[in-house]
């Protein structure tokens, strides 16, 4: 393999490893399966969010241009549901790192068509501090496979081969909104592969680390940004929400469904979502979500990368050779067998923003049965679930 692709995968890695080290902290900067194992039942029409829905996935990327912030250009990841009627197996998406060297989907397919059954509710997904929009696939494929259309932006000048801007909380918001409007638009264009595809009263934000910022501050407000009033729900996943980004008066405001996921390992975060949780009174519905032994990573594709490298002959043994040895600690904490294991992380991170949504944005009340303290307590060993 030539040095070139070695150099700018590892540049990915290691991003995202500092990343994990230091962008769940308070700041707007860097240092700032079945269902649990039993299945309950379900009433009808209720598909375990924790599993693929029953919807195939697509997946398509295109560059978005804001013209009115100086032709900010964002480069953007789309998942959507198909029909059964135009599923494919294959070729499976090929998500890019760098330099011709890709992650393999396991279940998504390039530019197939949309879902014309209904119209799908809307999410968009910010991914971390530093980090790629393709950080959390897993969970882009499960929700497009349960009927979300899901749009991720690389936030331009805050990426892993890209910090060039010094001020990227700045740019948070208003990159999500530019997002909504694109898809919105998209929708509303004759001929276009979305065209009549988005519910426009159903949208949602996610987002991991500084994306768990973001999406707080899509119904908050941050770094001088407005709240977009689109925004009907949002999911925090080891999300900078403590008070150098959102002051107490600021979270009392917020009225919209959120749900807050963190591994009790990952400390800077858990004060974070202990901070929210506390600070949030009026809103609809309040969800605290803690994973006893996950960490920072645990909801992120650093197992997928670190592999990615052991497939292709770069065993961990040698990656300090390779300048790769501050992966080293993050992917043993992460990824091997006698740690809280990535792929339960990964269901249980399914499962909660799965019914989130599903429950918040398409009304479906059956799904409010795994969003309670009684499900996870007779289901889920590892959840500290509480609600207001």
């Amino acid at each position: 393999m030539h040095c070139l692709r070695i150099t700018r995968l590892l540049a990915v890695v290691m991003m995202a490893v500092w990343v994990a080290a230091c962008s769940s902290s308070d700041g707007s900067t860097p240092g700032s399966g079945g269902i649990g194992g039993a299945g309950g039942s379900r009433g009808a029409g209720v598909e375990a969010p924790d599993a693929l829905g029953s919807y195939a996935v697509g997946h398509t990327m295109f560059t978005a241009v804001d013209a009115a912030r100086d032709d900010r250009e964002l480069p953007v990841d789309v998942w959507y549901p198909v029909d059964a009627a135009d599923a494919a197996t294959e070729p499976l998406t090929e998500y890019p790192l760098q330099a011709g060297i890709t992650l393999p989907s396991e279940v998504a397919v390039d530019d197939l068509p949309v879902s014309s059954e209904v119209e799908s509710p809307f999410l968009v997904f910010s991914h971390g501090f530093g980090g790629i929009n393709t950080q959390s696939t897993q969970l882009m494929e499960a929700l497009a496979s349960h009927g979300f259309i899901v749009a991720s932006a690389a936030h331009t000048g805050n990426t892993a081969l890209d910090g060039s801007d010094p001020m990227p909380a700045d740019k948070r918001v208003p990159d999500v909104s530019f997002i909504i409007d694109t898809l919105f638009d998209r929708s509303n264009t004759p001929g276009d592969a979305f065209e009549g595809r988005i519910d426009e009263s159903k949208v949602g934000v996610l987002g991991h680390s500084f994306g768990g910022s973001t999406a707080m501050g899509m119904v908050a407000g941050w770094a001088g940004a407005e709240a977009d009033p689109r925004v009907k729900a949002i999911g925090v996943i080891a999300g900078g929400v403590g008070s150098n980004n959102f002051s107490e008066e600021v979270l009392s405001a917020v009225t919209e469904p959120t749900v807050l996921l963190v591994g009790t390992l990952d400390s800077n975060a858990l004060g974070n979502h202990q901070y929210a949780f506390a600070n949030m009174p009026n809103a609809e519905a309040l969800f605290k979500v803690e994973v006893e032994g996950a960490n920072h990573t645990h909801f992120a594709n650093i197992c997928d990368i670190g592999n990615r490298l052991i497939d292709l002959g770069i065993t961990a043994d040698t990656w300090p050779n390779i300048g790769a040895q501050a992966l080293l600690q993050p992917y043993n904490d992460t990824c091997t067998e006698d740690v809280f294991p990535i792929g339960e992380a990964h269901r249980l991170q399914s499962l909660y923003m799965v019914a989130h949504f599903k429950r918040f944005l398409l009304d479906q009340v059956g799904y409010g049965e795994f969003l309670t303290a009684a499900y996870a307590d007779a289901n889920e060993a590892a959840i500290s679930f509480v609600a207001k």
